[in-house]
Order: structure tokens, then C-alpha cells, then sequence
């Protein structure tokens, strides 16, 4: 078997959204998660802040990767779950990636391939 039918979904969106993206994750059949806080600009506007007196541009927002590696359920389902939990329809709403996974290996049991997943 190949490793072909495994793909990543990673996405980037806001931190308030995450709740409604686990849930909407986990309906669609894929409850397996990654998260990390990253911070990044894109087509939302920068803010200007002040602090001690001193005005301040900020342009990197903060933002959630969300990784999820699918090879069960096919990741269009995966995409349009993110995409529905985290739409409000403003700038700064994040984006979807899917990318093929080439190899995968579970370190403790030392499947291979869709099994790992």
C-alpha cells in the first residue's frame, strides 16, 4: 500500500475560532489534532497601539496553526469542516493548505503508512 492516500491539512486561523474548529473537526470524523500559536499578517490591517506615550504599528497578528493528517476520510472534508467552523466573514479569517505526506511512520508500533495515521 502507498503512502500516496495520506495528506496534511494545516490551517491558520484566529485564536477565538479554535473551540468551533475542534468541534467542527471532530464531526467531520477527525479529532486528531496538532495547535501551535503563530503570529503572521496577510490581508488584515495593521493596528496602531500606544504605549507609554509611544505609538506603536502592529502588523504580525496573532494566529493558530491547526495540523491535521487525514488518510480515513477523504481531506476535503477535513478543509470544509475549518472552513465552516472558522468563517465570520472578516479579514484575517486565516487560510487552508493541503499537501501530500510522501511517509509516514508511528514510532511506537512502527506502522507504516495509513496505518500510522
Amino acid at each position: 500500500m502507498t503512502d500516496a492516500e495520506i495528506e496534511m491539512v494545516v490551517a491558520y486561523i484566529r485564536p477565538d475560532k479554535l473551540s468551533d474548529v475542534k468541534q467542527g473537526l471532530a464531526e467531520a470524523g477527525a479529532p486528531s489534532l496538532t495547535v501551535t500559536n503563530v503570529s503572521g499578517r496577510g490581508s488584515q490591517p495593521s493596528k496602531t497601539g500606544q504605549w507609554r506615550g509611544e505609538e506603536y504599528v502592529v502588523d504580525l497578528h496573532q494566529k493558530v496553526k491547526v495540523e491535521c493528517v487525514v488518510s480515513d476520510i477523504p481531506a476535503g472534508e477535513v478543509v470544509d469542516a475549518i472552513e465552516e467552523s472558522a468563517h465570520t466573514g472578516e479579514p484575517g479569517d486565516g487560510k487552508v493548505f493541503v499537501t501530500p505526506v510522501s511517509k509516514a511512520v508511528q514510532i511506537r508500533t512502527g506502522k507504516r503508512g495509513p496505518d500510522a495515521v
